[in-house]
């Protein structure tokens, strides 16, 4: 049976995809493929992803992962990514590394939650948010790996496109992924 083509029940490929904390600069990237996601979409079927607003998650091939984790939000997420997906990939460097979120790492929370909301510049009704329908922050923000077990890491702030479909096509065809040096590099 080919992945291209074929997912282990007998339909197309299911990929599903999330953001977590990050920009959503790599879901972008995604969409950057161009013309190219006419023939991504002949392959696969998306199942759950901000980029159809599809809410139902079964079991799928393929999982896309942004962003680093932050909150408990983000963690009940990947974890159900994880077990939901024969494949993970952690896309960016916010995925990879904790990429720009992680910056709040070198400062306790207490603090940052004190200069975001009680003395921070320009702010109209100071104090902490406190509200039930708000994700607990973590008192780190980590990399997906350090949460969840990952096949692929995928580099960049963002990957390129080309980088992107390159992973997409050597998973789905089940091959070695070799990314050549300009997918990696940016200037």
């Amino acid at each position: 049976m080919n992945a291209r083509t074929e997912s282990a029940a007998g339909s197309k490929v299911r990929v599903a995809t999330a953001s977590l904390a990050g920009c959503f600069g790599c879901h972008m990237s995604l969409l950057d493929i161009d013309e190219r996601i006419l023939e991504l979409v002949e392959l696969v079927e998306f199942d759950r992803t901000p980029l159809t607003d599809t809410k139902t998650f079964g079991p799928c091939d393929l999982g896309l992962v942004e962003g680093g984790v932050a909150n408990a939000e983000n963690v009940a997420v990947l974890r159900e990514l994880r077990a939901k997906c024969r494949t993970l990939v952690a896309v960016g460097a916010c995925a990879v590394t904790g990429g720009i979120p992680a910056m709040r790492n070198s400062v306790p929370l207490a603090e940052c939650l004190d200069e975001a909301f009680v003395h921070g510049m320009g702010l109209a009704n100071p104090g902490v948010p406190d509200d039930p329908e708000l994700p607990l922050l973590l008192s780190q923000v980590h990399p997906i790996h350090e949460v969840v077990r990952v096949d692929y890491f995928l580099p960049g702030c963002p990957p390129s496109a080309d980088a992107i479909w390159s992973l997409l096509t050597a998973v789905l065809e089940e091959r070695p992924l070799h990314l050549p040096l300009q997918q990696l590099h940016y200037d």
